[in-house]
């Protein structure tokens, strides 16, 4: 019999557990600084990176992992901030995305080079270049297996 526990999937599946919950330790002092919450800063994120900088509702649950109503409440609570807008589609009437507004625009270029730096001292810095490409490679076959609706109506794969 094989022993169970010294598995190297339990390993694999740990270390990453322990690597995200230290990681978001990390980052909580700078999204608190800046009056925003992880989940916050990925939505915002993920539209800034967008064409037009807007997304479908429903292909920015997929890529916050949120369900429709989840997104719906992160949305309104961004919204009522200012950070973003929603916007009817010309195209479809079911269709609504979430815009950036300008204001949403400044808070990310505010908070984004605090959050790059604790990125950089704590989890991209112990990578060479070469190293971090390969990480990235593998974040993304993990990511596409696990959400494949992550990237289903993107080009970015982001």
């Amino acid at each position: 019999m094989t022993d169970l526990f010294a598995d190297p999937r339990l390993t694999m599946s740990g270390l990453l557990f322990e690597a995200h919950e230290g990681l978001l330790a990390k980052l909580q002092p700078v999204l608190k600084a800046h009056g925003v919450s992880g989940l916050d800063l990925n939505a915002l994120t993920r539209l800034s990176r967008s064409h037009g900088r807007r997304m479908r509702m429903s292909d920015l649950a997929a890529q916050t992992s949120l369900s429709t109503s989840g997104v719906t409440r992160l949305v309104d609570r961004l919204e009522r901030a200012g950070l973003v807008r929603r916007e009817a589609s010309p195209d479809d009437r079911r269709t609504t995305y979430a815009a950036l507004t300008p204001e949403g625009a400044q808070r990310l270029e505010q908070t984004l080079p605090d959050y790059l730096a604790v990125i950089d001292r704590w989890f991209a810095g112990p990578f060479s270049p070469e190293q971090l490409e390969t990480f990235l490679a593998g974040l993304r076959v993990l990511r596409d297996a696990v959400n494949p609706e992550a990237t289903a109506h993107t080009s970015e794969g982001r």
